[in-house]
């Protein structure tokens, strides 16, 4: 299942996504992203896949969603320097953020890591 954004260029639907919506307005596709995913799954991309994944980090972390839901970084290359300035600046240095919230992300390199990960959770219900 793929929600995708409509945007003036550079995006398509994956060619793996076998039933898709198409959303006008980001807000509305975060909004349906939070409601009922069984996980979390991103891999590399620029300012909004990090909007979306800071979203559903932030909205685990208050509570404002199911927090067993699993949030999978794709692509250890990429993911690895963000979590260590994280980890650096907004736990250690800041105190913005805990140990536990930089838990809530896994970070993978395979599809197959991230199905085994995804395998071990329940589908939920919308809302």
């Amino acid at each position: 299942m793929g929600l995708d954004i409509e945007l003036p260029s550079e995006q398509r639907r994956n060619q793996f996504v076998t039933k898709g919506v198409g959303f006008h307005y980001f807000f509305t596709r975060k909004v349906m992203l939070s409601a009922s995913s069984q996980a979390y799954v991103y891999f590399p991309g620029g300012f909004g896949t990090l909007d979306e994944m800071s979203e559903m980090i932030m909205l685990i972390q208050t509570g404002k969603t199911q927090d067993h839901v699993p949030v999978i970084l794709v692509g250890s290359k990429f993911w690895k320097p963000l979590i260590a300035w994280m980890k650096d600046q907004m736990q250690e240095t800041e105190r913005f953020i805990e140990k536990r919230d930089l838990e809530l992300m896994q970070v993978v390199d395979t599809a197959e890591q991230a199905m085994k990960i995804i395998q071990r959770t329940h589908e939920r219900k919308f809302g």
